[in-house]
């Protein structure tokens, strides 16, 4: 079932086009969950550090980024000036290693229960993740490429369940 919400007005905007921060007081709390995806790009010896635990000496990149995961989407209301601080209930993140086009792909899931979504989170989660990678592994090549990062699949809320598509592969 794919399903993509309607356009509607501006929530973010006031009356006169200001920004302002949407007031959730009156909404019914439900279980929300968002899944976010993004793709970093490697070369040759980038893809070859990443699959050693001591990745370029500092670490292990995904371990590394798992955390950062973690700690982007709890702090997501610090980052996006108008999205609202959520108590999470889980962030949890996947990794597919796609070999042949030396591509890695985050996959971030966030559940909380609250009158606002998360796919912020998710997008958020999915972004430092891919950033603490480049970090990890810039000592070997500073052209990888981060992107794309997108919402894949949101429920919860009056929009209910809406999946979207995944972009091709490079």
């Amino acid at each position: 079932m794919k399903k993509k919400p309607q356009a509607k007005k501006m929530s973010h905007l006031d009356a006169s086009g200001r920004p302002r921060m949407v007031d959730v007081g009156d909404k019914p709390a439900t279980d929300r969950s968002a899944l976010a995806k993004g793709r970093i790009q490697l070369s040759t010896p980038a893809w070859k550090a990443l699959q050693s635990p001591a990745g370029t000496g500092k670490g292990d990149p995904l371990q590394v980024a798992q955390v950062a995961a973690i700690q982007a989407a709890k702090r997501t209301g610090e980052f996006i000036p108008l999205a609202h601080p959520l108590p999470l209930r889980a962030v949890e993140l996947s990794w597919k290693k796609r070999t042949r086009a030396r591509v890695l792909e985050v996959l971030v899931k966030v559940r909380a229960f609250g009158p606002t979504g998360v796919e912020m989170e998710a997008l958020t989660a999915v972004s430092a993740a891919l950033l603490t990678v480049y970090d990890m592994l810039k000592a070997v090549d500073r052209g990888m490429v981060v992107g794309p990062i997108w919402l894949s699949r949101k429920e919860g809320g009056q929009s209910g369940l809406c999946h979207f598509d995944d972009p091709p592969l490079p």
